[in-house]
């Protein structure tokens, strides 16, 4: 696949996607006899990999290290999965406090829809 289309596929500019492959977010790409990007599905599997975690919030230097402990071979495997481990309970915790934050917005609203309720009934009373 070329840039533009995978840039499409996954909704990423193509600046991006050289940005990711420049600092070792992804591995290098292979390019074709005219010296253009040619993305293999292994280097799909990659970015989607890739979008999802900086979707989720993962920071970008901890995911340049995964790539790099991936590229060392099996004896990162341990290493790699308590990085992600890591990521995995930062991740838990981020989203109890979203849960806290949220359940606190569904108070105020709640407070605001009965401080308001009232004063439209009374309105529809006004208005007949």
């Amino acid at each position: 696949m070329t840039i533009t289309e995978v840039s499409r596929k996954y909704d990423l500019s193509q600046d991006t996607l050289r940005y990711y492959e420049r600092i070792g977010l992804i591995p290098s790409v292979n390019r074709n006899k005219s010296g253009i990007r040619d993305y293999t599905e292994e280097d799909c599997r990659w970015i989607e990999f890739i979008k999802c975690m900086r979707s989720a919030g993962l920071p970008i230097e901890i995911l340049i290290e995964y790539v790099s402990l991936f590229q060392q071979g099996d004896e990162t495997i341990e290493t790699r999965k308590e990085l992600l481990i890591e990521q995995r309970k930062l991740l838990i915790e981020k989203m109890e406090e979203m849960k806290k934050t949220i359940e606190r917005l569904d108070y105020k609203i709640e407070r605001y829809e009965q401080t308001i309720a009232p004063k439209e009934k009374e309105l529809k009373r006004t208005d007949n």
